[in-house]
């Protein structure tokens, strides 16, 4: 027994606990392989012109698993999370898109999740997901999803400590808990808002937490925090929750606008992207009221890392200087001291 699951979307969300539920049950995962120029330039053929980048990437990571010979492909259409919180119409529309640009022969196992709905809450999700394999005992699902969610849980409890995403990742599909270590002090920290499949896939986000390490910052993200410190970021910008994954943007954006520790705040958005519009006017005029710099990268296909590796570096380096001038206005300074000469991490010390 084998299903195919693409590297994209809600893969960077779920994927630990479709890892202990499907082998739980003795069902081999076939993972498609990382996204490249290739597979975003597939996809992108598949689809109209004006479809967001990550709908392109998840198409294109389809193509790959047929590829490999995959019969069957996980295309779970996740509705809702909670009552009255919505996916974009893309992600709720997500198999029909999939079975109408791509006419090969597969079968979708399109499982539902929607918790606005009776009777269509996570057990049933999880049936309908393993029905095309026979397996129909709901004891044997329950049993399977505890193991998916003890996977689950390990993984957050890793990121949350700071251990960085991949790395959690491989030891919670090992079935270990790493415990984080003693970090290195950055002279700059800096929260990066995005979905985790925005974040997460180094093909789209050009590799920035490497390019970010270059630079000597240190990064935070949503899977840092808990789910009540995000609802306390919503709070406080006085938002309603009506996306399903509002509380990584809105309420981790929210979070660490107010966290002193946190220097400046970089958003990395899919150009089109309507939901994601909205939350980052929200989180702008938050951002400008609380006085923390923001940088918003929109990013596409068409994206350049040229240009995108210029507008980061001169983001941190007016963070530099700000921070810089921050500590030379506290303490006193010879005339005659070279104020060029006066490095950051000294002062820092």
């Amino acid at each position: 027994m084998k299903i195919g699951i693409p590297r994209a979307l809600s893969y960077y969300n779920y994927f630990p606990f479709w890892y202990g539920f499907f082998t739980d049950l003795g069902i081999e995962i076939v993972l498609s392989d990382v996204t490249t120029k290739q597979t975003m330039s597939v996809g992108a053929s598949l689809v109209v012109p004006e479809t967001c980048l990550p709908i392109k990437v998840y198409a294109g990571h389809i193509i790959n698993l047929l590829d490999k010979g995959v019969d069957k492909i996980f295309v779970p259409c996740i509705q809702s999370i909670a009552p009255k919180i919505y996916n974009c119409s893309k992600i709720r529309g997500l198999p029909d898109l999939i079975r109408n640009v791509i006419k090969r022969d597969f079968t979708i196992i399109e499982a539902t999740l929607d918790k606005s709905e009776k009777n269509k809450g996570l057990y049933k999700f999880l049936a309908e997901a393993v029905k095309p394999f026979g397996i129909t005992d709901m004891e044997i699902i329950k049993k399977a999803s505890k193991s998916a969610w003890k996977v689950y849980n390990n993984f957050h409890v890793m990121t949350r400590s700071g251990i960085p995403y991949k790395k959690a990742l491989k030891a919670a599909l090992e079935n270990k808990v790493l415990i984080a270590e003693n970090q290195k002090t950055y002279p700059i920290n800096i929260a990066l808002i995005a979905h985790g499949y925005n974040l997460y896939d180094e093909r789209v986000t050009m590799k920035i937490f490497d390019k970010l390490e270059k630079l000597d910052a240190r990064v935070f993200t949503a899977d840092q925090l808990t789910l009540e410190q995000m609802n306390e970021g919503l709070n406080s910008m006085k938002s309603k929750l009506y996306w399903a994954n509002e509380y990584e943007m809105t309420g981790a954006a929210a979070h660490y606008i107010q966290d002193r520790n946190i220097d400046g705040i970089v958003t990395i958005n899919a150009f089109g992207c309507g939901p994601d519009s909205m939350m980052l006017e929200r989180i702008s005029r938050f951002a400008r009221k609380s006085s923390k710099p923001i940088l918003h990268l929109s990013i596409d296909e068409q994206t350049g890392e040229a240009g995108f590796v210029t507008r980061l570096e001169a983001f941190v380096d007016m963070l530099y200087r700000k921070k810089r001038s921050k500590i030379l206005n506290k303490i006193k300074i010879k005339p005659e001291e070279k104020y060029t000469d006066v490095k950051l991490n000294d002062l820092i010390k």
